[in-house]
């Protein structure tokens, strides 16, 4: 039993048909390998050697279910109950019992992308064999993954400690044939597609359905996915700051290497590099050089330290996430020589800190895209205000800017931090609890809510560009404006703005911006 010391990264690779494909053979999953994988189905192989490992644990667990001494959760109560005795023969319905009377997750469905992170990564962590499954347990949930059938997933009930109990229930329901899954975009009963497709539903024996219900996974692929858009995220901040910046004739000296090494933050370092690159050969920068204007308002200004922050948070939340993917944390947990050993290694605290700490620096990104959305609509150095020339009669974009206040203040509710409280559970024996769920699905939401704000500053930066014709932006947001151009056309009387915010959020979402300034000035960080 046990990990192997030295990890190599799992490999990922896509098929021709889309799919992503991991081979779990003892390695390290990587949000670098996750980024390949995002909204894509997703199919697993388990090396010879990983089986092994978990064909040792079962039988461990076997032997001690039938031994006299006390195991927690092979033949005790859980919680609460822990000092009742379960005798050898009610184990399996133990385990049952345990999954129907902890699907109880209410509220709207885990996104399909996510839960199939969830079922990957409940499966990696019962590879590294600690847990005491059996090789058909495991089976059942890779065939299900491979044949893309998700389990249908509430997102609320979890406290975030022990582990996610109630959302993975949800997940161990379909794979014992009850609940609900999704399968070929259909809701249908797990019984029914589970016998189309001969996947054969998992009889639970000792400590099984405790080891797959017991552990982070929840939090952790919800933390992966935004971690993954995050990381993308950053480097379209960049991008559209800069094109905001062109648009509205500001100035690159805040972002001189000398002033950076000042205050060597990473992040800020990484920005200021990012936007004197994108900014090269700017004639609209050229052209006001030596005017009178000294300073720039601080959304401008600041871009470098202020992005810069999101960005070294998001670093360490990705740390935190990846480490968390890699780990067991179910509870107890089986060592050599048949030695059970009950810890906390599924209590959510890590991942609840550094969820809110990630939500926090998510919607500051917003905070400033809006800053700078005003901007351009307020007339700043010769624009037309509202961006458009025949106002009075035209509204411009002006409920544009709206939108993002409006998305900007609902991020301000949402990261109030989760992590703060914790309500006693279980007759006191879980007396305190990470509330790292419910940090996740908020993170996602100020996530999105973002992404749509940097794309309505996307769509009104394009507009300003236009107007410093027929000088040049600079290398950078020349691109991006080619790019956006191509799919949003200038605006020169109302029209409906709702569908160009879509289509600006679907270009941000497609990376085909950033890919179009790469193209144009190298990588960007």
């Amino acid at each position: 039993m046990g990990r192997n010391q030295g990890q190599n990264d799992v490999r990922v690779t896509i098929d021709d048909q889309g799919v992503a494909r991991f081979l779990l053979d003892g390695g390290r999953i990587t949000l670098d390998g996750l980024d390949k994988a995002l909204e894509r189905r997703v199919h697993v192989e388990v090396s010879n050697s990983v089986g092994r490992r978990i064909e040792a644990s079962h039988l461990a667990v076997a032997r001690i279910a039938l031994g006299s001494a006390p195991a927690y959760g092979i033949n005790t109560g859980f919680g609460h109950l822990c000092g009742k005795r379960i005798s050898p023969d009610q184990v399996g319905t133990l385990q049952t019992n345990l999954i129907l009377s902890h699907a109880v997750g209410v509220g709207p469905p885990v996104p399909r992308s996510i839960a199939r992170w969830i079922m990957l990564f409940k499966l990696h962590a019962l590879t590294h064999g600690y847990s005491g499954v059996s090789r058909e347990t495991v089976a059942c949930l890779q065939r299900m993954l491979d044949a893309d059938v998700v389990p249908l997933i509430p997102t609320q009930g979890s406290l975030g400690a022990s582990g996610d109990l109630a959302p993975l229930a949800h997940m161990v329901l379909a794979m014992i044939g009850r609940g609900t899954v999704v399968a070929d975009g259909q809701d249908e009963p797990a019984a029914d597609v589970l016998a189309r497709l001969g996947i054969d539903a998992v009889r639970l024996g000792p400590k099984e359905g405790l080891a797959l219900i017991n552990g982070t996974q929840f939090m952790t692929a919800y933390g992966a996915a935004i971690v993954v858009r995050a990381r993308r995220l950053m480097k379209h901040a960049d991008i559209i700051a800069c094109m905001s910046i062109d648009g509205m004739r500001g100035s690159v000296k805040p972002f001189d290497e000398r002033l950076q090494q000042l205050r060597p933050h990473s992040g800020a370092i990484e920005t200021a590099e990012n936007v004197r690159r994108m900014m090269a050969d700017s004639d609209i920068v050229q052209s006001h050089v030596n005017c009178s204007r000294v300073q720039d308002p601080y959304s401008l200004r600041c871009v470098a330290q202020v992005h810069g922050a999101s960005r070294d948070a998001i670093l360490h939340a990705a740390r935190t996430i990846e480490t968390e993917i890699n780990s067991v944390t179910d509870n107890p947990l089986i060592f050599d020589n048949d030695e059970v050993i009950s810890g906390g290694l599924f209590h959510g605290q890590p991942l609840a800190l550094v969820l809110d700490y990630l939500a926090i620096a998510l919607a500051e990104l917003a905070s400033i895209s809006e800053r700078r959305i005003y901007l351009l609509l307020s007339g700043v150095d010769g624009l037309p205000e509202l961006l458009m020339k025949d106002t009075g009669l035209n509204s411009g974009f002006m409920l544009a800017q709206y939108t993002a206040a409006a998305l900007v203040s609902e991020n301000k509710g949402l990261c109030t931090p989760a992590s703060v409280d914790s309500i006693p559970t279980s007759l006191g024996q879980e007396d305190h609890v990470s509330m790292g769920a419910r940090a996740a699905v908020k993170c996602l939401q100020v996530l999105e809510n973002t992404e749509t704000v940097l794309a309505v500053e996307q769509m009104c930066a394009a507009q300003a560009i236009d107007y410093r014709a027929p000088l040049q932006p600079g290398r950078g947001p020349r691109a991006a404006q080619a790019e956006v151009r191509r799919s949003i056309a200038h605006a020169e009387q109302d029209r409906l703005f709702g569908d160009d915010i879509q289509t600006s959020l679907r270009l941000l979402r497609s990376q085909n911006v950033a890919r179009a300034v790469e193209r144009a000035v190298g990588p960007i960080k």
